[in-house]
């Protein structure tokens, strides 16, 4: 299933020791001994695999790389690699002591989680004239150590809403290339899906909305917060439905007790499955919507012609 919200700790490198080291050479007697490396750092990297929280599931820490120590004749330690790990776009990333947060919002953008360690000084940098062959040297300091919690936001220009065995699945297969797992069971989709659009548009499926959805029942708790990130609503109400109003309404009332600033999305509104149902229940169904002032459009996706209502809404979409 979808890994949408881990908390690890990181531990940026140490920095490497500074060398005691002096000159061999004759009349020419002096401290060599270099500088340590600095310790590799820890940085967050945006992509755009929505699945990359995956393999932080397991881990409680992360460390990165030490620094080289340095040697002698002026031979400073090489600075560690820094290590970057890989987020999904979305991902909202909140140091758990201080409470910072920051948000991933594009492929390729960095984020510094922990700073490595710096190097330490050899006997080199201690010399002086009353010192002429210094012991000094300094150990290279410890990196940061931080937890941080990684939760992810997933950003799609559309977002499929509806109670379970809406349609939304299905909707989703026949206009992307997304592979949902479609059947008529209460929680068929188990997590998000993901599908890309002709001309780039990202629609989003969010499974498990029921009635006390932001109370924690059901799946949708887990779920309701990846709407937030979507800029335009479909909300599918099924043609089956024995009272389609009511449906309608549980999402709304969902959404907005969830966050308030979902309700202020833009919608529109799909009778799906419209082909399961005689046209003078559709008929009535449109009816029971229009008096709660929702305008529906009966879709299904047997239908190309109630399909390219859809689509033609999608092609207007900005990107």
């Amino acid at each position: 299933m979808l890994i949408d919200d881990v908390t690890i700790a990181l531990q940026a490198g140490k920095g490497g020791r500074g060398a005691v080291a002096f000159q061999s050479v004759r009349l020419m007697q002096g401290p060599t001994g270099a500088d340590g490396g600095r310790g590799g750092g820890i940085f967050f990297e945006g992509v755009s695999d929505v699945t990359a929280l995956q393999q932080y599931a397991s881990k409680r820490l992360i460390k990165g790389e030490n620094g080289e120590d340095g040697r002698g004749q002026f031979m400073d330690g090489h600075a560690a690699e820094d290590t970057v790990l890989k987020v999904p776009v979305g991902t909202r990333i909140t140091n758990t002591e201080s409470g910072f947060a920051q948000e991933i919002s594009k492929v390729g953008e960095r984020i510094l989680a922990v700073g490595g360690g710096k190097g330490g000084r050899g006997n080199f940098k201690f010399r002086g004239p009353t010192n002429t062959t210094p012991m000094n040297f300094e150990e290279g300091t410890i990196g940061d150590l931080a937890t941080f919690h990684l939760e992810l936001r997933l950003i799609a220009d559309v977002g499929l809403i509806g109670l379970p065995n809406a349609g939304k699945s299905s909707l989703l297969n026949e206009l992307t290339r997304a592979k949902s797992r479609v059947g008529n069971y209460v929680f068929t989709t188990l997590e998000p899906n993901l599908g890309s659009y002709y001309g780039g548009i990202i629609l989003a499926d969010i499974p498990g909305l029921i009635e006390g959805a932001h109370e924690g029942k059901g799946l949708g708790a887990r779920f309701l917060k990846h709407i937030q990130h979507t800029s335009t609503l479909f909300h599918l109400v099924s043609a089956e439905s024995d009272d389609v109003g009511r449906d309608y309404k549980v999402i709304r009332d969902e959404l907005i007790a969830f966050d308030p600033a979902l309700g202020e999305k833009k919608e529109h509104v799909f009778l799906t499955k419209s082909d399961a149902v005689e046209p003078a229940e559709i008929k009535k169904q449109l009816a029971a919507l229009k008096k709660k002032k929702v305008v529906a459009v009966p879709i299904s996706i047997l239908d190309e012609v109630s399909l390219a209502e859809v689509k033609k809404i999608l092609n207007a979409l900005e990107k």
